[in-house]
């Protein structure tokens, strides 16, 4: 697969670590960055990797910023987009089957790195269900 990611200074240490598991898995992935714990401020990152993903570039995308809210927000302004702030596999899992998610958003600050990555392999091995499901993400867009 094809993965974004970028985030925040918060979800720095955590996209060095997801990026290291994604490419052991085989998984091909671009990091939009940031590049270091320096503040910086998150839209600036998550734009791109959203639009990536809209654009259909990537088969998905991961974001990761403090709290997952403001990543997931910005993402969820694309169209094409449909980013699931997850806090436990459960969810990653619902957000795929359920939401036919294509970005993952993760809150560094309060998951632990293992639960993160647990989250991120889920997210991507969890198959869209389709059926009545299909009818309620094509509703999501008509805006």
């Amino acid at each position: 697969m094809k993965i974004a990611i970028g985030g925040d200074h918060a979800g720095f240490q955590y996209k060095k670590e997801i990026i290291n598991t994604l490419k052991g898995l085989g998984h091909e992935v671009k990091d939009f960055g940031p590049n270091s714990e320096d503040s910086v401020d998150y839209p600036d990152f998550a734009h791109p990797v959203s639009k990536s993903v809209n654009d259909k570039e990537f088969d998905f995308g991961i974001l990761i910023c403090g709290s997952g809210n403001g990543v997931a927000i910005t993402a969820n302004k694309y169209i094409k987009v449909r980013a699931a702030l997850c806090w436990n596999e459960d969810l990653a899992k619902l957000a795929r089957q359920h939401n036919n998610a294509n970005i993952l958003c993760l809150p560094s600050r309060f998951i632990g790195l293992d639960l993160a990555k647990q989250c991120v392999q889920s997210f991507l091995a969890t198959p869209f269900e389709g059926g009545r499901h299909s009818t309620r993400v094509e509703k999501i867009s008509n805006c």
